[in-house]
């Protein structure tokens, strides 16, 4: 059953922001779907809705689900549902920069605790470039391809002092000698 009626909260009550390629696609299907009263005479059943059956009552929503599967296995995706995609697209939005204040309004959660927990999933390329990033902070005496014989993947040689970490930091001179910075 479809329940229809305000939404739960003024949150709920928004304009989302779609991308030009999508909105060029909704306007052919818009487009497409202005031809079909046409067609369909006195059996076109008007709602109003962007996305109908082919005479323009309303879709059923198992129906869509079952469409939606049909999709996903043709192109070879795991099995997701359609809720998902509301996770998929905060995901994608933060990977790509979004703030996390901004992704809570885009789905119009009352509580950015929400939107951090349930929503925002890291993907594994955005996890690959947070480390590269992180890495580059860290100031480095010598590139790791330099890394002596003997020394472990930190750069430490066995058997030597570590220096304090309020020391300033030290780079050694081809010849062996320190040199400070």
């Amino acid at each position: 059953m479809v329940y229809e009626g305000d939404p739960k909260t003024d949150a709920g009550a928004r304009t989302i922001a779609l991308d030009a390629d999508t909105v060029e696609v909704l306007r052919q299907h818009r487009a497409r779907q202005d031809e079909e009263p046409e067609k369909w005479g006195t059996a076109w059943v008007e709602t109003g809705r962007v996305f109908t059956r082919e005479n323009g009552e309303l879709l059923h929503l198992a129906n869509v689900t079952r469409r939606f599967i049909e999709l996903y296995e043709e192109i070879g995706l795991p099995p997701v549902r359609l809720h998902d995609l509301r996770h998929g697209a905060a995901t994608l939005a933060h990977a790509a920069g979004a703030d996390l204040k901004d992704i809570q309004e885009m789905l119009g959660h009352t509580s950015i605790t929400i939107t951090a927990d349930t929503y925002t999933s890291l993907l594994p390329e955005a996890d690959l470039a947070i480390a590269e990033a992180a890495a580059r902070l860290v100031p480095r005496a010598r590139a790791p391809r330099d890394v002596p014989d003997g020394a472990d993947r930190l750069g430490a040689i066995s058997g030597t002092a570590t220096p304090s970490a309020h020391a300033g930091r030290t780079q050694t001179a081809p010849d062996g000698t320190p040199e400070a910075e």
